[in-house]
């Protein structure tokens, strides 16, 4: 794995700039984070559980251990990035990356990591 790949998630997500990894060393932004779950989910989320292990990590600790992402990429697959697959990018996956901004970024980013 390049060195520059080593935080960055099977999905594509950058983990090492994700608010929910910084969470555990920063109370005030886990608690926005905690508040936006109870304004925008309607979901009571205790500050100290906030955090995460990264889907290449431990899956206790993973934020989002459910992640269909997850599951299809690495538990299933055996794969390190979703763009190893050789279905990439998936209609699951384009219709994931319309969600948010984020996503998009994400997906773009593994088009980009699949070129080499």
């Amino acid at each position: 794995m390049k060195k520059e790949y080593k935080m960055i998630a099977a999905c594509g997500l950058v983990c090492d700039t994700c608010d929910i990894r910084l969470a555990p060393d920063d109370p005030k932004l886990a608690k926005q984070i905690a508040n936006w779950f109870k304004k925008e989910l309607n979901k009571d989320i205790k500050t100290e559980d906030i955090h995460c292990t990264w889907c290449k990590g431990d899956k206790i600790g993973h934020w989002s251990s459910d992640c269909w992402i997850l599951q299809c990429c690495v538990d299933k697959k055996g794969l390190e990035f979703c763009y190893e697959c050789e279905e990439f990018p998936c209609k699951k996956l384009k219709e994931w990356a319309k969600e948010s901004e984020g996503y998009a970024k994400a997906l773009n980013r593994l088009k980009e990591m699949q070129k080499g």
